[in-house]
């Protein structure tokens, strides 16, 4: 069986873009992988919004990312993208978040060039590092998978809201040279700054889709057109699901029952019931 890395090398080496709705658990993961996705990515954001119920300003940390990443992967057969920030410190730092997140069955890992503590990338305070400090984080990643670590890199740059888009553009080819899987240069402000993004990168480009962000939004058609390999839609599950059990909670305080529920038999073949019952009936007969 092909590992989870190797898995998406081989949808980016196939053509045509990938839309990648992004996860923030095992059961978002899952929904994602039944309605017919080929990977996903679990968003820094949307974590940290489920398990905390706190802002991606920093305040998650390693452990809490690589545990709910652990879960996600164990849950899906699809490659999943893990967001990394940082890397959580300096180079050693980096190699050993690298390591890490292949070990929990992460296909790839992003690491970005934010100062630390990070912030989301459409939000405003955010401040990126030194040219020299965005080259050693993305040197130690790609150090760590050349030693061993079975992942892909994705290279982050949200220096555009910083510094401008040459900068961006700058360390974007700058990460490639380094040899990184993917690219991201977070937070375009026109269709025409995506066009060169993925017109003066040599490499594999994910376009970001955040509903009320900075950056367009685009049909995958006209990204795939632009030069993009993947379609990101990071908080549209976290979201939905946000918006559907405010909907709930309103029905059960005013004395109605919540409508638009799944069924009971599907919620129990969802969380995997069915396929918990039949493995016990298969063990007693063995037995």
């Amino acid at each position: 069986m092909a590992t989870p890395a190797a898995a998406l090398r081989s949808l980016l080496s196939a053509p045509g873009i990938r839309v990648m709705p992004c996860c923030f658990d095992a059961l978002s993961a899952r929904l994602i992988e039944r309605a017919g996705f080929p990977l996903t990515f679990m968003s820094g954001f949307a974590v940290s919004a489920a398990r905390l119920a706190l802002p991606d300003t920093g305040l998650i940390s390693y452990a809490e990312m690589l545990d709910q990443g652990r879960n996600i992967c164990s849950a899906v057969s699809i490659p999943v993208i893990g967001d990394a920030d940082t890397g959580y410190g300096n180079a050693l730092n980096v190699k050993r978040t690298i390591t890490g997140y292949a070990r929990a069955g992460f296909a790839c890992a992003m690491i970005e060039d934010q100062v630390a503590p990070k912030r989301c990338g459409h939000t405003v305070g955010k401040q990126v590092v030194a040219r020299d400090e965005a080259l050693s984080r993305i040197r130690a990643a790609v150090a760590a998978r050349e030693e061993g670590a079975e992942i892909l890199i994705m290279a982050r740059t949200d220096a555009r809201a910083t510094h401008g888009l040459d900068e961006a553009l700058w360390r974007a080819n700058a990460f490639a040279d380094l040899g990184v899987d993917l690219v991201f240069c977070e937070a375009p402000r026109s269709e025409a700054e995506m066009e060169r993004i993925c017109t003066e990168v040599p490499s594999h480009q994910m376009a970001n889709m955040v509903e009320g962000g900075d950056t367009p939004q685009l049909a995958p058609s006209r990204l795939e057109k632009i030069g993009y390999k993947i379609a990101a839609y990071p908080l549209t599950l976290l979201s939905a699901a946000a918006r559907a059990m405010t909907e709930a909670l309103a029905c059960l305080e005013r004395g109605a029952a919540a409508d638009r529920l799944l069924e009971f038999s599907e919620l129990r073949d969802l969380v995997g019931f069915d396929a918990y019952d039949a493995a016990l009936a298969r063990a007693d007969e063995e037995d």
